[in-house]
């Protein structure tokens, strides 16, 4: 390890790297025009409500991984929002790849501690708050409508292993990760190595948490466990997921506005864009929403 980096590795994080590449095609027709972190959740869009959470806890720079409909999001944040300065990488094979490609993607633009987080997470500010350490995962205690990787936790309260999927009999308890993370310097220059040799081997379908995996078996990566129980969290995938979720942030139960910051700084667009992207968000909630209420629901 560089001892130039090691004081960088206790710093508290203000850089935030967020993926905003995919189609988010299980949320069409949501999905058809806009990128799924513009989608509405109660009246505010993915993408808004964290931007204002990362002010809120100090964050000074964003960098955005784009590829689906780049220009709206670049329409939307502008190079500035709520104080931040904002930095873009375009992934131009999107369409073909997942999330390991798109983590990648960021290899040269980030050179500091970061938080990384998905572009389709909607939480409560306060979340954040024991996030902003180096090299800390955020786990909830596992719930009926959750998919997606889990892990195993030792007595430090760090990540043991890493498991592919929900299902399966196990002895141990599984705590389901929230796609958040943070990373210190000297661990993303040990990330960025592994993910090299990964999409060098033609691994670009693969999901990160598969290097993740790999480097926290091997001892070259220790995360320390941030739970996320206790306040309101969803990961948006689906329509349902995202009926959830506007129940979850409803007006009585969080806050949500326009940052004005976030007009104020953005390049090339007007008030009545975002009165028109909002209206238009709204309408298409609804109708997939109503839509949503006629389906049988599931036992789950």
């Amino acid at each position: 390890m560089n001892p130039s980096h090691s004081n960088r590795d206790n710093e508290v994080v203000t850089t935030a790297l967020l993926l905003a590449a995919g189609k988010g095609s299980r949320l069409y027709p949501l999905t058809h025009n806009t990128p799924k972190c513009l989608t509405m959740v109660h009246e505010a869009s993915i993408l808004e409500r964290l931007v204002i959470n990362l002010e809120k806890q100090g964050f000074k720079r964003l960098v955005v991984v784009t590829g689906y409909k780049k220009q709206c999001i670049r329409d939307f944040l502008g190079t500035r929002a709520c104080g931040m300065k904002i930095d873009y990488i375009f992934s131009p094979l999107y369409a073909t790849t997942n999330n390991i490609y798109s983590l990648w993607m960021a290899r040269e633009i980030i050179n500091e501690p970061f938080l990384l987080v998905e572009s389709d997470l909607v939480f409560d500010v306060s979340l954040l708050d024991d996030m902003r350490y180096p090299d800390r995962i955020a786990v909830a205690c596992m719930q009926p409508w959750m998919n997606g990787s889990t892990v195993t936790v030792n007595r430090s309260q760090r990540v043991k292993k890493f498991q592919n999927g929900i299902t399966g009999t196990f002895g141990e308890i599984r705590y389901k990760t929230v796609n958040i993370y943070s990373f210190s310097l000297s661990s993303w220059h040990s990330i960025t190595e592994r993910l090299d040799q990964h999409i060098s081997a033609g691994k670009v379908n693969n999901y990160y948490e598969t290097v993740f995996a790999e480097m926290v078996a091997d001892g070259s990566l220790s995360l320390k466990i941030v739970s996320f129980d206790g306040k309101p969290w969803y990961e948006i995938d689906t329509v349902e997921d995202l009926a959830e979720a506007d129940k979850l942030f409803s007006a009585d139960k969080y806050e949500t506005k326009i940052h004005s910051n976030i007009t104020k700084h953005t390049s090339g667009i007007s008030k009545s864009f975002f009165q028109h992207t909002k209206s238009m968000g709204k309408e298409t909630n609804t109708r997939s929403l109503s839509r949503l209420r006629s389906l049988p629901q599931s036992n789950s």
